[in-house]
């Protein structure tokens, strides 16, 4: 909308980038396209994630069980960005985000929040997940379609999900939308939910058992 004047110029201009994206594949054309993103598009970073290898073909939908979950794993990425760009001023302003849910089925989990998984400190490391990948190489030889883990980054420690395929939705598009503000500042992070009234604290120690965000300069 800043570079564009009218609403039919904004189509045009989002058609351009849209012929310059990946195709969607053909599976995934019944789904919305926040379920279906996650699989249209190579991993890009060199690291990769905790359950998909750098520069993978195969997509990983990541979701959370709780919604407090999600906010907790965002805050503590935007917190790290931070961490990692020492010179860059907090914002001013809170990003806005929207959290969503979705309906999917499967019976080809692979539950790692119980024993012996859980004191595996490989699948869980706090920056090294060369364990995790190949535990999803694994899982997708045995066709399982979903790992279920504990949230390293939520103090709760509630369970995250991997839906390692699109065919476990059951449903094209989400079931549910929440609106959530989150701001970042010398303080930590605090995130809010005007309806239903929720909000959420991160402290400056919240996330100091990743050696990225103890050594973190918050005054700037």
């Amino acid at each position: 909308m800043k570079i564009t004047d009218t609403l039919a110029e904004q189509r045009m201009l989002e058609d351009l980038v849209e012929e310059t994206k990946p195709a969607i594949p053909a599976e995934c054309l019944r789904l919305n396209f926040l379920l279906s993103t996650p699989f249209r598009y190579s991993a890009t970073n060199p690291h990769g994630s905790r359950f998909r290898r750098p520069f993978a073909t195969d997509g990983v939908f990541y979701a959370a069980e709780h919604v407090a979950t999600a906010i907790a794993e965002t805050a503590f990425y935007r917190t790290l960005f931070y961490a990692e760009s020492p010179d860059t001023p907090w914002p001013t302003n809170a990003g806005e985000y929207s959290a969503f849910s979705s309906a999917y089925k499967s019976n080809r989990v692979a539950d790692i929040t119980r024993k012996p998984y859980l004191d595996d400190s490989g699948l869980y490391h706090l920056s090294d997940y060369a364990a995790a990948q190949a535990f999803a190489d694994a899982a997708r030889a045995e066709n399982f379609e979903i790992i279920r883990y504990r949230s390293v980054r939520d103090p709760e420690g509630r369970a995250n999900l991997a839906l390692l395929t699109w065919k476990v939705f059951t449903k094209p598009s989400p079931v549910k939308r929440l609106s959530w503000k989150l701001h970042l500042g010398a303080q930590g992070a605090r995130a809010l939910c005007e309806a239903p009234r929720q909000s959420i604290e991160y402290d400056r120690a919240a996330f100091v058992a990743d050696p990225r965000i103890a050594g973190m300069r918050w005054k700037r």
